[in-house]
């Protein structure tokens, strides 16, 4: 039996474990995500299924994060209530249960796994290809933070704790250098002293929070343009991959989906020539992402939506740069060098970035 057969195997005894109408046909890896392995479950009889298998040393409460995606799409039901059962299938994650109840099903090497109804005629981007995509994106992450403006954030827990404190990610790095072989310790020396430069504007926004300065409230965390769901005439339909779904702040979840965005080359791209940060994207976003959510936003969130970009960009160059010094622990990477390219790229676009508000 080769190792696609094996991976089959086992796919089908995942799936039987969970409460569906499904018949097992095919499946592929979606491969796009950094954490977790993620499978296309094509059914002989429709629906069709995602079934996912949680990482676990990333996630170390996978119960209670299940837990949150499921309150959170729960939550947003309620608000779509006027909705027709099927459009609101298409506009929600859909959570399967497994055949005793259970939000999830473990295995017997202790993999968590969980799975939700795939959204048909349905798509992603990886990159941006117009302005109407920015500014569609841009509304349906807005509508996320205004479906969910009203739930009570006590009610998370916190999947990933310090996810993004920046003494937190610096403290991290600090030991990373310490510990990492001097090959890539060498490699890496220009960048350090990047993260040292940005050390004192970096911690901004923390200080800020601690300050009380922002609301805290319930945000995605990972709001990539990949994981936003497109109908086939390019309008948002819903927000994806909850994993991350804890209690933060606006400035991170408008700073990520930017810093995907607005990136004309992938995050993975090695030329960096190619990357550079495209300000008719982010107008587009920002448009699109305050017509829906503006009102819910208070004045000084919205005046550090700029710093919110530049220092979720920052987070993510430097946690690529913290896996690379550690020896890729985090990150699944494809070569030797994978996460040093990946931190090479975001240091170029927070350099494009800086370059391009300083102009305006």
């Amino acid at each position: 039996m080769n190792f696609g057969s094996i991976i089959e195997e086992k796919l089908k005894n995942v799936f039987d474990k969970f409460n569906h109408q499904g018949q097992f046909d095919s499946f592929y890896e979606l491969a796009s995500g950094h954490i977790n392995d993620t499978y296309f479950i094509k059914s002989r009889v429709k629906p069709n299924f995602i079934l996912q298998r949680i990482n676990d040393k990333v996630f170390k409460d996978v119960p209670g994060m299940i837990k949150n995606k499921i309150k959170i799409s729960h939550h947003i039901q309620k608000k779509l209530n006027h909705l027709n059962k099927d459009e609101l299938k298409r506009r929600v994650l859909t959570f399967v249960y497994t055949k005793d109840g259970s939000t999830y099903f473990k295995d017997d090497y202790g993999c968590f796994w969980n799975m939700t109804i795939f959204i048909e005629d349905s798509k992603t981007f990886e990159i941006v290809e117009n302005e109407d995509i920015a500014y569609e994106a841009g509304k349906l992450f807005g509508d996320f933070l205004k479906h969910t403006d009203d739930f009570n954030v006590s009610d998370l827990v916190e999947a990933i704790p310090n996810f993004h404190k920046m003494s937190y990610r610096y403290s991290i790095f600090d030991e990373a250098i310490s510990n990492s072989n001097k090959v890539r310790l060498e490699k890496s020396f220009p960048y350090i002293n990047i993260v040292n430069e940005l050390k004192n504007e970096m911690h901004i926004l923390e200080n800020m929070t601690n300050m009380g300065l922002f609301k805290l409230r319930v945000t995605h965390n990972d709001t990539k343009i990949s994981n936003a769901l497109f109908d086939n005439e390019n309008k948002g339909l819903c927000v994806i991959d909850t994993d991350t779904v804890m209690p933060g702040i606006v400035l991170f979840d408008f700073g990520d989906a930017i810093r995907t965005i607005c990136n004309n080359a992938t995050e993975d791209e090695t030329n960096l020539d190619k990357v550079s940060f495209n300000f008719n994207y982010y107008y587009a976003y920002k448009n699109g992402f305050l017509e829906t959510l503006g009102n819910s936003l208070s004045e000084t969130e919205i005046n550090h939506l700029p710093l919110g970009v530049k220092t979720t960009i920052f987070i993510m160059a430097l946690r690529f740069l913290t896996d690379y010094l550690l020896g890729d622990v985090y990150y699944k990477t494809g070569y030797p060098e994978h996460n040093l390219n990946r931190a090479k790229n975001q240091f170029k676009l927070i350099e494009s970035f800086t370059e391009k508000m300083k102009s305006i």
